[in-house]
């Protein structure tokens, strides 16, 4: 038996698991995971809180460990064995927690991206939304915070809308402005939360059509437990007639840490090997 480590460095996050593989490299087990907002602290000293948990977690020491790798910005991760990149990650992570999807959306804090993959979690194209970040998690965090929203009410909250107000800007201080102006002329927060999942659905669901995707999606990253969001890209894609359905799962946020820990049991393998 042995144990790999996968980190996934995000720019307000460190997600961190750990696996346990048999020695021929199958049986893979989750054993640890762990999640730790950046805050204003040491990126650097989250991460190594973040490792410290899952082995503490685990009852191991660091040179149990048989292979770290990393994943998002990775380069931060000093102590870090390999490095994959988020869209290999995220496509892995995701086949691990649903094993019929055929494309991944990566909603993150700042970027979003749709990855198509097959069966054997192979990315076979993508494509990645603007560096504009009204169409990312802290974006809406901004807007939460300034309707006064928890971040966990959001998805329940803009399901209840009747009347959703769509924000044109895709300027994300623009439509911090639209916003604002909504409040003043009384919309609702349901209807505003419900306009703006419209709007940021509506980027997600065109660059999947760009890429002719069909079949279960999963979203991974910090909005996947957004069920908010989620029902708004399926709203926008039946109206597009696609044949898509959208998906999240409870350890969707760590997809990226778990595709890093699985492809770091296939390097250590290989190294053993050479």
């Amino acid at each position: 038996m042995f144990y790999t480590v996968g980190i996934d460095v995000g720019s307000s996050t460190i997600k961190t698991v750990l696996f346990s593989f048999d020695d021929n490299g199958k049986n893979e087990k989750l054993l640890a995971k762990d999640l730790n907002k950046i805050r204003k602290r040491d990126t650097k000293e989250v991460i190594r809180t973040s490792f410290n948990n899952v082995l503490h977690d685990c009852n191991l020491q660091e040179k149990e460990i048989a292979y770290i790798a990393t994943t998002g910005e990775g380069e931060m991760v000093d102590f870090r064995r390999g490095h994959f990149y988020s869209m290999t990650t995220h496509a892995r992570g995701g086949v691990y927690l649903h094993p019929h999807i055929t494309a991944v959306i990566d909603m993150g804090a700042l970027h979003s991206k749709v990855v198509m993959i097959n069966d054997e979690s192979k990315v076979l194209d993508y494509r990645m939304t603007s560096q504009c970040a009204s169409g990312s998690g802290q974006f809406l965090e901004n807007i939460s915070r300034y309707l006064g929203i928890a971040m966990e009410d959001i998805g329940r909250l803009s399901q209840e809308a009747d009347n959703p107000e769509v924000v044109s800007n895709i300027c994300a201080v623009l439509s911090e402005t639209d916003v604002i102006n909504m409040v003043s002329r009384g919309i609702s927060a349901s209807n505003i939360l419900k306009g703006i999942h419209l709007s940021m659905g509506r980027r997600m669901v065109r660059l999947l059509r760009a890429l002719k995707g069909r079949g279960l999606v999963l979203v991974t990253g910090g909005l996947a437990a957004d069920a908010g969001l989620l029902a708004a890209m399926q709203e926008l894609a039946q109206k597009d007639e696609m044949q898509v359905e959208f998906a999240s799962h409870p350890d969707s946020i760590f997809a990226g840490a778990i595709g890093a820990g699985l492809w770091a049991g296939f390097r250590h393998l290989k190294l053993e090997k050479a």
